[in-house]
């Protein structure tokens, strides 16, 4: 445990510089999104055409926003931690640290890749704004954090595996933690990496494993037979399971989606019919949107259903469809109106299947697919699917109305983009958990790595980002719990923790040196899982595009 300094006025009067930096990290970033605002929105109505010409600093505007709303929840689980009696000196070094290296970006250059930096003079800020933000706390906040000691006092205390107080309040979510804590060690991480490497599906028994547990219907409400439990909950299910291995942590993401849909726009017999044998895990359902060519346009969307009878019949390709084969039930974006433009068009239908074995995946007439090899995430597997009059009863189609697919799906995006960041802040945990354990063990030149600053400084900065990304996820689904929009939020902490888990999956390989390159080597593993959290549920690209039309047309 580290030491508690509620009454230490060191810890109090780094709060107080915390919270004038966040004053002035607000300002910047208004003036920045005023200025942009005026460029891009003039007349308060957001130009397409300028947009797009000046991408850049758009996204740059996403990725300032990001930066301010990370810090503000790192400010708010600090004086949570201090009014507690937990503000401890690890928690003191990673709000410390956190607001040193984010306030040192904004100032200089923050990165959006590994290439691609945006810096105030990109959003229109001048020497005059950046000096007015650099005021005496920014300057201490950026010149204390990042001070040599302070690095390895912070990685010092990281020795012992406790990376920081999550800051729950909750008793009840302090157990589900350790609970699935302890599943993952004992039913996941042993058998991960065989997974990986023979690239085999997770077992059936694991699901079922896990299906018992109520991982399937955590958040679907008791009335329908889950668990009613929060998107809090949800998060920190995901991240324990995601830090054993994320196909495991992503095996539940498919079952939110299908019971979201259902949830929000069923009919009451689609709700009785699925919302029961979705949460028991009784189903396994897939998502089934996106098309050859398509991405994330899906206003182009060409798979089509036609009605026939009694049923649809479905034409199209499909691709990228994780764990298709196992699936017992699609939910299928098609279009029903191939007159209607753009999203108009559109319509889910929930289109149940034999669930296939692998010497027969896909044991239906009108439906056939076909394994995509992907470096990563290969516990489900992904697939193209060809659909050539597969039918679908016409009871399928979601809530009973054509044309409201797209609307539907929108509703579910909040909920996924939360559960997908929960999901990279585990991987990015497990990176910093296996990158410390070699630092501690590989010997060179007489001692542990470990005591080279360049590597104890990585581990001490992946285990702020961590943190930092989690506050960023926990604070999305405490709004979306709250029944507020928070489309915003969600894509805050998608895009971040997207980063933070590339970052520390490369940064721990890195410390592995060149066995971190060996198939042997879980790190490997982890760095080919890592890459594809910047892409699916929205590219960082796409969803920078989508805050920054946000910032830029409130």
């Amino acid at each position: 445990m580290s030491r508690a300094i509620s009454a230490d006025s060191d810890g109090r009067e780094l709060l107080a510089a915390t919270a004038t930096a966040l004053e002035r990290t607000s300002e910047l970033v208004g003036r920045a999104r005023d200025r942009l605002a005026r460029r891009l929105a003039p007349g308060g109505r957001l130009d397409g055409a300028r947009l797009e010409r000046e991408q850049t600093a758009a996204h740059g505007l996403a990725w300032y926003e990001t930066y301010r709303q990370a810090l503000t929840q790192m400010q708010g689980w600090a004086e949570r931690l201090d009014a507690g009696g937990r503000f401890g000196e690890r928690e003191r070094l990673l709000l410390e640290t956190g607001f040193a290296e984010y306030l040192g970006r904004m100032a200089g250059g923050l990165p959006m890749s590994q290439l691609e930096f945006v810096r105030p003079r990109d959003l229109g800020l001048g020497a005059a704004d950046v000096e007015a933000f650099l005021d005496p706390a920014v300057r201490r906040l950026i010149g204390e954090g990042g001070r040599p000691e302070r690095q390895r006092r912070l990685a010092d205390l990281l020795r012992d595996g406790e990376f920081g107080d999550w800051g729950l309040e909750d008793e009840e979510l302090e157990l589900v933690r350790e609970q699935f804590r302890r599943f993952a060690e004992e039913r996941v991480v042993p058998f991960a990496q065989g997974w990986h490497l023979r690239d085999e599906l997770l077992p059936l028994s694991l699901i079922e494993e896990l299906a018992g547990l109520g991982v399937f219907g955590l958040t679907v409400p008791e009335a329908h037979g889950g668990l009613g439990m929060s998107k809090q909950a949800m998060c920190i299910v995901t991240e324990e399971l995601s830090r054993g291995y994320i196909g495991v942590g992503s095996l539940s993401t498919r079952s939110e989606i299908a019971a979201e849909l259902v949830r929000l726009g069923g009919t009451e017999e689609q709700k009785r019919r699925y919302l029961p044998r979705i949460a028991s895990g009784e189903i396994i359902p897939t998502a089934v949107f996106t098309e050859p060519d398509v991405g994330s346009d899906l206003a182009s969307l060409k798979t089509r259903a036609v009605p026939v009878g009694d049923h649809w019949e479905v034409f199209g390709a499909k691709t990228w469809i994780t764990h298709a084969a196992r699936a017992d039930l699609m939910t299928l974006l098609v279009r029903t109106d191939p007159t209607a433009e753009g999203y108009r068009g559109l319509s889910m239908l929930l289109a149940e299947k034999p669930r296939g074995t692998d010497a027969d995946p896909f044991p239906v007439e009108g439906l056939e697919g076909s394994e995509i090899p992907v470096l990563g995430y290969r516990g489900m597997k992904e697939y193209a699917l060809s659909f050539d009059g597969f039918r679908v009863p016409r009871e399928g189609l979601l809530g009973g109305v054509e044309g409201r697919g797209f609307k539907q799906l929108m509703a579910t995006f909040e909920s996924a983009r939360i559960q997908t960041a929960a999901r990279a802040v585990g991987v990015a945990r497990d990176a910093l958990e296996l990158g410390l354990a070699y630092a501690l063990e590989r010997r060179q030149f007489g001692k542990p790595i470990f005591e080279f600053p360049r590597v104890h400084g990585k581990l001490a900065r992946i285990a702020t980002e961590v943190m930092i990304a989690r506050q960023l996820t926990l604070f999305a689904a405490r709004e979306k719990d709250a029944d507020r929009r928070c489309d915003l939020e969600a894509g805050l902490a998608k895009l971040l923790a997207a980063a933070v888990a590339w970052a520390a999956a490369d940064n721990a390989l890195q410390i592995h040196g060149g066995n971190g390159y060996a198939l042997e080597y879980r790190i490997s593993r982890v760095l080919c899982d890592a890459r594809i959290l910047n892409i699916f549920e929205g590219a960082a690209e796409i969803q920078a595009q989508v805050i920054a039309r946000r910032l830029l047309a409130e």
